[in-house]
C-alpha cells in the first residue's frame, strides 16, 4: 500500500489527443478517458445543432505518487495550487515535404523543403507560434486562454491569423485542451492539387508539451510534474471502431522490444487475441470489402458466437480452428529500429490480413512494405494462441467512468487510451500522429521517467525547435544522434502529417485497383471511412414491416463514404473536402429501434447484434431525392421518423412549400455530374 506521502507527481495521459471542430468552443465534448470505451459526448452527438461538428478536448490530470513509485491519489485544485502551462504550435509549411517514412531503411527517401522558395529567416514565418499560455483554478475560461496569438506568413506576403485553439480547466481543476476549427487555406488562393504536399497552403492542427507545477498544502515549493504532451489532430470520422494496429500497439511494441516493459507472461484470449479480432470485424462499417470478409453471416466473422467459443478453447479440438484463422494474418517485417542498414522482408502475402495499405504503398510495388501486418508482439500472442499456448479468460465490458477503474490503475488507463484511439498504420503519412512514434530516440527510457511509460524526451522550457537540417533531408541525417528525432517540442510531431489535413484524407481511401472484386486494401477506414451504412438504409433495415430478404438488403448496401463531396474529380474531391468536411456524416453506433426487426433480442442470420451507422449527415445533401421516395413507394412503406417524412417529401411539395418551381428545389449542395466525369 502506498504510504500517503507524495514525493512526485505525474500528468497523464502522457499523450492527450484533441481534434478540431468548426462549432464554438462551449460545444466541446471530452476525449475517451477508458480503454474500449468511445467518447460519449453530453448532450449526445458529434455536431452541435447548427451542424457544425463539436471540438474534441483533451482533459488531463495529475497523479501524485510515493518514494516507490506507487500511486497515492490524483491531485486536484481542491487540495493543491495547480498551475499548468501548454505550448502549441504548427510547423508544417516550415517543415520538409513527405515522401515516405524516413525509417524504412533501405526503401526510406530523401526529402526537401516544403515552400523551397521562401528562404533564410523568411522561413521562421512559416511556423504559427502562439506561444505557451498558462492557466490556473477551477472553472477557468477566456479569452486570455486562447491560442490567438499566431500568425504564418509566406515570403513576402502579408501575415495570416490562425488560431490554434484555448485552454480550460474544469471544476476540479484539471486542464482541458481544445483545439483549433479546422480550418485550411492557401495563401494565395490556390487549389489544392495533392494529398500532402500544398505549396503555400496551412492548417491549425498542432502539437506541443504539457506542464505544470503543484503546490501541495503545507509545503513551501512546488513540484514540477512530469510533463506530458498533447496532439490536436482532425476529427474522428469513426467513433467506437479502432484500428486493427492501433499507435498504442506500435508503441507498446517497441517498448516490449527494447525491454522498457514486459509482456504478459501469459497469452489471455480476451486481453490479447480478442482485440484483434473485434476490430478487425468491426471495420465491416466502414469498409464493403471488410464487410464481405468479416460481417454477419460470412466465414470470417471472427465474433460469431459459436466460432468464438471455438476460438478461445484451448484444447486440442479446436486447434484447426486456431490454425485456419492464425494462416489468414501475414508475416510482419522485421522491426525498423531492429539492427543493420537494410532490411529483409518477408515475400508479399497481399491476400492476408489485415486488409490494409502498407507504408511502402505508392512508392513500391510487390514488396512487403505494400503492405500492413501485425505489430511483432501481436503476430507472436497469435503464434502462441494457435498453438493452444492461452488461457481463455473473460470478456469484459470497460468501465462507464475513469474512477470505476482501481486508483492504481488510472493513470495507465489515461496513457493508453488516446493511442488507442489513433491509428497504428499506414504511415502514408498517417490521420493523427506518424512513424517517428516507433522510433526509439523519440522516447524516455522509464527508468529515466521515473518508472513511467510513454514518455516522450522534451525540450527544456523556451528552447526552440530546429526546423532546418539543410536543404536536403536524409535518413541517416533524420535517425541520427543531432537529427530531428532527439526531441519534441511544439509543433515537433504533427509537421511530418500531409499540409492540409482534409486532402490527404479525402486522398487515401480504399481499393486503388479498380479491377478488383473488393475495395481493398484501406488506409485509415477506422478514421476515414470508405463505404458506410447510410440512416435511411438502417432504418430499412430494422424495419419489421419489410421482408427478410429486403431488409438484408438494405444492410448491405453500403455507400461511399464521400459521396457529396466528389465533384468531377480528384482535384474536386480534395478540395471540397477543405470547404465542407464538417458537412460530411460521423459513423457512431446506434441501437436498433425499439420497435425494430429483431426487437425480441434473436438475432437474425446475416444480421449484426451491433451496429455503426452514418450519423449527422447534413439533410441538405439528401433533400428532395427522388430515389429515396421511390425506393418507400415501391416497398409501400411509409417514413417511419420525422426524420425520413421530411427526407421522403417529393420535390412536388417541397416546391409547393417554399412557392418556388420544381428545378429550384435541389439545394445546391447536391452536385449532378455527368457519368464520363468520374
Amino acid at each position: 500500500m502506498p504510504d500517503g506521502t507524495v514525493v512526485r507527481c505525474a500528468i497523464h495521459p502522457a499523450i492527450g489527443v484533441a481534434r478540431v471542430g468548426n462549432a464554438p468552443a462551449d460545444d466541446f465534448y471530452l476525449a475517451p478517458e477508458v480503454p474500449g470505451r468511445p467518447a460519449e459526448p453530453v448532450p449526445p452527438g458529434f455536431k452541435n445543432a447548427a451542424g457544425q461538428v463539436r471540438k474534441e478536448a483533451a482533459r488531463f490530470r495529475i497523479y501524485g505518487y510515493d518514494s516507490e513509485g506507487r500511486v497515492v491519489r490524483e491531485i486536484t485544485a481542491e487540495e493543491a495550487e495547480i498551475t499548468w502551462e501548454v505550448h502549441l504550435a504548427n510547423r508544417k509549411a516550415a517543415w520538409y515535404q513527405f515522401a515516405n517514412a524516413m525509417d524504412l531503411k533501405q526503401y526510406a527517401l530523401s526529402t526537401t523543403f516544403r515552400n523551397a522558395t521562401v528562404t533564410g529567416a523568411l522561413r521562421q514565418a512559416l511556423v504559427t507560434d502562439p506561444g505557451p499560455i498558462e492557466i490556473s483554478g477551477r472553472g477557468t475560461s477566456g479569452a486570455q486562454y486562447r491560442f490567438d496569438q499566431g500568425y504564418i506568413r509566406f515570403g513576402d506576403g502579408g501575415p495570416i491569423h490562425v488560431p490554434l485553439g484555448e485552454l480550460r480547466t474544469d471544476d476540479a481543476g484539471r486542464l482541458l485542451v481544445l483545439g483549433g476549427d479546422g480550418k485550411s487555406a492557401s495563401a494565395t488562393d490556390q487549389p489544392a492539387i495533392t494529398f500532402a504536399n500544398n505549396e503555400g497552403w496551412y492548417d491549425d492542427v498542432s502539437d506541443g508539451p504539457v506542464r505544470a507545477t503543484v503546490k501541495l498544502p503545507g509545503s513551501s515549493e512546488a513540484m514540477e510534474a512530469e510533463p506530458a504532451t498533447v496532439a490536436v489532430t482532425p476529427p474522428n470520422f469513426g467513433q467506437g471502431l479502432y484500428g486493427v494496429v492501433t499507435l498504442h500497439d506500435v508503441i507498446y511494441d517497441l517498448f516490449v522490444r527494447q525491454g522498457w516493459t514486459q509482456a504478459p507472461e501469459e497469452v489471455v484470449f480476451y486481453d490479447q487475441v480478442f482485440p484483434i479480432f473485434e476490430r478487425m470485424v468491426n471495420n465491416q462499417w466502414v469498409n464493403q470489402g471488410d464487410y464481405m470478409l468479416f460481417g454477419p453471416g460470412s466465414p470470417g466473422d471472427l465474433t460469431e458466437p459459436g466460432r468464438l467459443a471455438r476460438l478461445a478453447d484451448p484444447g486440442e479440438g479446436a486447434r484447426r480452428d486456431r490454425e485456419t484463422v492464425f494462416e489468414l494474418f501475414r508475416v510482419p517485417i522485421e522491426p525498423w529500429d531492429a539492427p543493420g542498414r537494410r532490411a529483409k522482408l518477408p515475400p508479399p502475402q497481399p491476400a492476408h490480413q489485415a486488409p490494409f495499405y502498407g507504408d511502402g504503398f505508392g512508392e513500391y510495388e510487390d514488396l512487403a512494405i505494400d503492405e500492413l501486418a501485425l505489430t511483432v508482439t501481436q503476430y507472436g500472442w497469435l503464434q502462441r494462441w494457435a498453438a493452444g499456448d492461452f488461457v481463455p479468460g473473460t470478456r469484459r465490458e470497460p468501465p462507464a467512468r475513469l474512477e470505476d477503474l482501481p486508483l492504481a490503475e488510472q493513470p495507465f488507463a489515461l496513457d493508453r487510451t488516446p493511442l488507442d484511439d489513433c491509428l497504428g498504420g499506414p504511415f502514408h503519412p498517417g490521420i493523427e500522429l506518424t512513424w517517428p512514434m516507433r522510433v526509439p530516440r523519440m522516447w524516455r527510457p522509464p527508468a529515466e521517467a521515473h518508472g513511467l511509460l510513454y514518455r516522450l524526451h522534451i525540450l527544456p522550457r523556451g528552447e526552440t525547435p530546429r526546423d532546418d537540417f539543410g536543404p536536403v533531408l536524409t535518413p541517416e541525417v533524420c535517425l541520427g544522434p543531432d537529427g530531428p528525432l532527439v526531441a519534441s517540442g511544439p509543433g515537433t510531431l504533427t509537421r511530418w502529417l500531409g499540409i492540409p489535413w482534409q486532402t490527404d484524407e479525402a486522398s487515401c481511401l480504399a481499393g486503388y485497383d479498380a479491377s478488383s472484386y473488393l475495395p481493398l486494401p484501406s488506409f485509415w477506414a477506422a478514421r476515414v471511412p470508405n463505404q458506410v451504412l447510410s440512416h435511411n438504409a438502417f432504418q430499412q433495415a430494422t424495419d419489421p414491416r419489410l421482408s427478410y430478404v429486403q431488409r438484408l438488403k438494405n444492410l448491405a448496401y453500403r455507400q461511399f463514404w464521400l459521396r457529396d463531396l466528389q465533384g468531377s474529380g480528384y482535384q474536386a474531391r480534395i478540395n471540397n473536402m477543405v470547404a465542407e468536411w464538417s458537412l460530411i456524416g460521423i459513423v457512431a453506433e446506434r441501437p436498433a429501434p425499439e420497435d425494430g426487426a429483431g426487437a425480441s433480442g434473436e438475432t437474425e442470420p446475416g444480421f449484426p447484434e451491433r451496429w455503426w451507422v452514418e450519423t449527422e449527415r447534413d439533410p441538405a445533401f439528401s433533400a428532395a431525392d427522388a430515389t429515396w421516395r421511390q425506393l418507400l413507394l415501391v416497398e409501400g412503406s411509409e417514413p417511419r421518423t420525422d426524420r425520413m417524412r421530411k427526407a421522403a417529401r417529393s420535390i412536388l411539395e417541397l416546391a409547393a412549400e417554399r412557392g418556388v418551381e420544381p428545378d429550384a428545389v435541389v439545394h445546391p449542395r447536391r452536385r449532378h455530374i455527368r457519368q464520363d466525369e468520374r
